[in-house]
């Protein structure tokens, strides 16, 4: 991968693990510095001079706002945003509280809104930046049990679009990233947990046109591109990243 984010500042919320991490791999070889913002510590393997770690509670105002200046102030300004943090739970409408529907909303929705609303100065002050907000296939559609989940992503979609017009006057760009099945840890743990998990493997691969799962560098690669000026004239967008998932038509099995 060429150097394409070489002096380039970046937040990634959610950069220790998954998805995030795979991102900020992918940032440090195109030759970004980053910053990674979460509750937890992330793996002391992924930390170096080029990536460092700022705590956040990112259901606190607060606390976002604090990171992104400690970051501006850590490496002299910020250039791109990457709000990819989020939780899942599984509950339909019946079983779900009004606090596990406001808690997926303050994680998922609000705290992309106020770290967006953060970094915005300091973006403007580059004269140019990229946002990239990671949503979902389940933006566009839903699992079973995923009414608050599907929600916020469709959120984060629109969210992006509205972004994107408001700000592209000031060099200032938003996309999304839709990714479908994306292997990790919890991915992992979720499939061994499955009482013929073999099966369900086999049924995840067919799913799927390109022939296998996805990978946290497939979201990775797409973020970097997005971030860096190959892509200037691509704003408001959502890229779905699910090899071909939702593309292919069920047919009945015997």
């Amino acid at each position: 991968m060429t150097k394409r984010l070489s002096g380039k500042v970046a937040i990634i919320t959610g950069g220790g693990r998954g998805i995030g991490a795979g991102i900020a791999g992918c940032f440090v070889e195109a030759g970004a510095k980053v910053a990674i913002v979460q509750r937890n510590p992330p793996p002391d393997a992924i930390l170096s001079e080029r990536v460092v770690y700022v705590q956040a509670d990112l259901s606190n105002a607060h606390d976002i706002t604090a990171a992104v200046q400690t970051v501006v102030e850590r490496f002299g300004g910020l250039d791109i945003l990457v709000n990819n943090a989020g939780i899942m739970f599984e509950k339909t409408v019946d079983e779900m509280t009004e606090e596990d529907w406001d808690q997926m909303m303050d994680i998922n929705l609000k705290a992309p809104f106020l770290l967006t609303k953060a970094a915005m100065p300091h973006l403007r002050k580059r004269g140019k930046g990229s946002i990239v907000n990671i949503g979902s296939i389940e933006g566009l559609a839903s699992n079973p049990g995923h009414p608050a989940y599907s929600a916020s992503k469709a959120g984060i979609h629109g969210f992006t679009a509205g972004v994107a017009v408001d700000h592209g006057h000031e060099g200032i760009r938003c996309n999304a990233i839709a990714p479908g099945w994306i292997n990790s840890d919890l991915s992992e743990a979720y499939i061994d947990s499955m009482a013929d998990s073999a099966r369900v493997r086999k049924e995840l691969l067919i799913m799927h046109p390109v022939g296998r799962l996805g990978e946290p560098r497939d979201v990775g690669n797409l973020a970097v591109w997005l971030a860096s000026e190959e892509s200037a004239f691509v704003t408001g967008q959502v890229y779905i990243v699910d090899g071909g998932r939702t593309k292919k038509l069920p047919l009945p099995v015997e």
